[in-house]
């Protein structure tokens, strides 16, 4: 599986909504908490094109987007494609 990197802060409701579908699937990723290493928050504004918000996914360093568009990739079919190494 491709690496997976994840943008998170504990009280955010969409962050554990897309860190469950990524268990579920059996998907390892690292977890970067913004809230607890805000000096991570430039970094991940930058890479997410400007993107504020939590949670910001990152499949083999490319930009996926937030929760939405997890669930997006998911019900199209196309999440476990881009997920596979």
């Amino acid at each position: 599986m491709k690496p997976v990197e994840i943008y998170t802060s504990p009280m955010c409701g969409f962050c554990h909504a897309a860190k469950r579908l990524l268990k579920d699937k059996g998907v390892n990723f690292s977890e970067i908490n913004v809230w607890s290493d805000p000096s991570r928050k430039p970094e991940m504004i930058q890479r997410a094109n400007g993107s504020r918000t939590v949670p910001q996914i990152f499949v083999d360093g490319v930009h996926v987007g937030g929760c939405d568009d997890l669930y997006a990739l998911e019900r199209a079919g196309k999440l476990d494609a881009l997920l596979a190494a």
